[in-house]
């Protein structure tokens, strides 16, 4: 879930260029005050607003993963409740299923924001940037979460030793392996898309680029998912491909201002969003929750995810500049992580003691302490270690393979040359 992202811009490029980096390229101005897109001589797509950070759009990561977490804690149907949940807390699930949709929101958040880290970056300094960001806290979360589950309290859920060991990688779903928690699984869909965005930066971000990949994406995943190609669908991450693309289309839309063919991407996009997963989850929240929901209820719920990002991020509200906002957007990833097993744990010890809004409010209160812990100690300390550490070896591996070419065709000749020497 969710994601694993910030919402900074860019850093000002340094004098004379063009990139975070200071590395050579062509140079990206600002609009006028910057609140619109300007342009190089070139015509070069350029930045809008370099260097600011939106603060909204952290606030909404919290409040999606809140919603996760009310949805965990109040509406999906767990063992701490035995079976008690519409008893004790009466009709609230009903309203608080809808966190499950958490999760797209997060995927059109990580659309705007990952293309955004992208952009202009060296794309060992982009995969960086992802590995630094999202597995430090990750690795603690795993460890502490396979501890409760081992040794503490192991009818939460059985997993193994090895099981604990697996997901340390991240790559469980690919290995095979189940998730200890299960919110685990939208990293693996993070991560599916970063490799794609590695990819699109290899062959070079531009604007034209992105928009052909916003609309070819999702179709290419759709096609390939009705055509029963399983593992392509997989890799092109089919199901959630199109969340993902609206967000990189609002970026370009926040980066070069109103145009029709992004708002073409992010219309498309989003009713393809719609048809994926309205249907679909409208039949698994019955089976999670014991409440009915309409498909229709749920398609505009989708819709809102798309609106609310487009709202915050290309109106005056992109602009907002509250720090209490970016503190809490810096709590949401670790939240995820932690929240689920530690928190019904602390339900099942309290429920009867406390009644069930107090072992819910405790709950929540522990998570949310348990990620500002995990987020000063961990993730403040060891991501920045972890990103500057995996981007020099990036830069030494890329190095000693450009060096392997060059050196190539010198060595082919001399010993194409020797036979006849001799």
């Amino acid at each position: 879930m969710t994601t694993a992202t910030g919402t900074t811009v860019r850093a000002p490029a340094r004098a004379g260029t063009g990139r975070p980096d200071g590395a050579a390229g062509p140079a990206e101005v600002a609009g006028p005050e910057g609140r619109g897109p300007g342009r190089p001589a070139d015509g070069t797509p350029t930045a809008v607003r370099a260097g600011a950070r939106l603060a909204a759009l952290d606030g909404l990561r919290f409040v999606a993963a809140m919603a996760v977490v009310l949805f965990h804690f109040t509406s999906r149907r767990t063992s701490p409740w035995d079976g008690r949940m519409h008893e004790l807390l009466g009709g609230v699930g009903a309203w608080t299923a809808y966190g499950s949709l958490g999760p797209e929101l997060f995927f059109v958040i990580s659309g705007f924001v990952v293309l955004m880290t992208a952009w202009g970056r060296p794309t060992a300094q982009f995969v960086a940037s992802r590995v630094g960001r999202i597995y430090p806290a990750y690795w603690v979360a795993v460890v502490a979460t396979g501890l409760l589950l081992l040794l503490v309290w192991p009818q939460g859920k059985r997993v193994t030793g090895e099981q604990v060991l697996v997901n340390l990688t991240m790559l469980q779903s690919g290995l095979g392996v189940k998730h200890v928690d299960g919110v685990y699984w939208t990293l693996w869909t993070e991560l599916r898309f970063y490799l794609l965005v590695a990819l699109l930066a290899l062959a070079g971000i531009t604007t034209r680029r992105v928009l052909a990949f916003c609309f070819l994406w999702p179709l290419a995943g759709l096609a390939v998912q009705q055509a029963g190609w399983d593992t392509a669908a997989h890799w092109l991450v089919s199901d959630k491909a199109p969340l993902f693309a609206a967000g990189m289309a609002l970026y370009v839309l926040h980066r070069e201002g109103h145009r029709l063919v992004p708002w073409l991407a992010v219309l498309g996009s989003t009713a393809l969003s719609v048809h994926l997963v309205a249907a679909d989850r409208a039949a698994r929240l019955e089976h999670e929750t014991g409440y009915t929901f309409s498909a229709v209820a749920l398609g505009v719920a989708v819709v809102a995810c798309v609106a609310v990002v487009a709202l915050l991020a290309l109106t005056r509200l992109a602009d907002v500049r509250l720090a209490w906002l970016t503190w809490l957007g810096a709590l949401t990833y670790p939240l995820y992580l932690v929240h689920q097993y530690w928190g019904l744990y602390l339900v099942d010890l309290l429920v009867d003691r406390i009644g069930a809004w107090g072992a819910v409010t405790v709950a929540t209160a522990a998570a949310l302490v348990a990620a500002w812990a995990l987020h000063r100690f961990v993730e403040v300390r060891w991501g920045p270690r972890l990103r500057r550490a995996t981007q020099a070896g990036l830069e030494r591996l890329r190095d000693a393979l450009v060096l392997d070419r060059v050196n190539r065709g010198p060595r082919l000749l001399e010993s194409a040359w020797r036979p006849h020497a001799s």
